[in-house]
């Protein structure tokens, strides 16, 4: 045998398969959009990460300035144009551009501004990238990713919105702060609209193997009853508005909730996540996008899980569900 030959053969049979390419089309390249692509190559969760904005120098800006890093994150690209087509072949596409939110003014008075550019945004996309999941950031997004999934055409598992994540970590945040453990062991969801309607599952909500509402005594010596318990709810309701009015946007921390989205995907991980779907008989809950907990993966999202709720919650739930669809109505949807 041909000693180059053999090693030739030797080095084929031992190659490991190349790892399949991944790629991450983000649409908008504001702060959030921006910020979102910095922390996707920061945390090597795609090979390839595109920009799409109409402003293209904008646009091109902020791919530069991100690669000039690159030497300093995981192995992957960046790119930045104002052509739909930079989008073609991605494997998830996260929706960031919609109107800008103003101090003072609540998600849903959004709603009208930001389904006129979905009209004409979502269609494009679909047309270059049909086999992608889409995830829906911008705002409000349970309204908006309703609108979206009916105007793109696609199944329902294929297109969601981030939903209640980012307010499920700041409730798990504020939960570990008051009992004095780290928050990864903070077990608890925020279900509803991604807004002022939106409600902690405090039944269902965990610290380690212990049901939140038997913890016992807070660092503060108090005890996690009602009105502690409205009050962290209600931090996690006005922590958006108060980050907007010192500064005028959210980026840093939906950013790090949409790579999380983003990871179960292309990971296929099956992590459950609070993410907005379209709900079809959850708890008499029908027609509507709403966040609860749910099985996200390759495909998209999966099964929606149903936690133990009181009757207050059940209703709760339902008050929410019945305040988005009122405005998706509002605008033929």
């Amino acid at each position: 045998m041909d000693q180059a030959g053999g090693r030739n053969e030797l080095l084929g049979e031992g190659r490991l398969p190349e790892r399949r390419s991944t790629k991450v089309a983000i649409v908008g390249a504001g702060a959030v959009g921006s910020t979102l692509a910095y922390a996707c190559l920061l945390r090597g969760a795609a090979r390839e990460v595109v920009l799409y904005d109409l402003n293209k120098a904008k646009v091109q800006a902020e791919a530069m300035d991100i690669a000039h890093g690159i030497q300093f994150t995981p192995m992957g690209t960046v790119a930045g144009s104002d052509e739909v087509d930079i989008c073609a072949g991605a494997d998830v596409v996260v929706i960031t551009a919609g109107a800008k939110q103003h101090p003072g003014q609540s998600r849903l008075d959004l709603a009208g501004a930001t389904i006129d550019i979905m009209h004409r945004l979502v269609p494009s996309l679909v047309d270059v990238a049909p086999d992608a999941v889409y995830v829906m950031v911008a705002n409000p997004v349970d309204v908006v990713t309703y609108a979206s999934l009916k105007i793109s055409g696609l199944p329902d598992n294929q297109f969601f919105g981030s939903g209640t994540v980012l307010d499920t970590s700041r409730l798990r945040y504020l939960v570990a702060q008051e009992c004095g453990v780290a928050v990864q062991n903070v077990h608890a969801y925020v279900a509803g609209e991604h807004g002022d309607s939106e409600l902690p599952l405090w039944s269902s909500a965990m610290i380690g193997a212990v049901p939140l509402l038997q913890w016992g005594p807070t660092v503060s010596g108090r005890l996690l009853d009602e009105g502690v318990r409205a009050r962290i709810a209600e931090e996690v309701v006005r922590s958006a508005y108060q980050i907007i009015e010192g500064k005028g946007a959210t980026n840093y921390a939906i950013s790090l909730a949409t790579v999380r989205i983003i990871e179960a995907v292309l990971r296929n991980e099956q992590r459950v996540l609070s993410v907005s779907s379209l709900l079809e008989d959850y708890l008499e809950i029908s027609d509507v996008c709403l966040s609860v907990p749910t099985v996200v993966g390759q495909q998209g999202v999966g099964r929606r899980l149903v936690p133990v709720v009181t009757e207050r919650e059940r209703g709760d739930l339902l008050r929410s569900a019945e305040s988005i669809r009122a405005v998706a109505r509002q605008f033929g949807f």
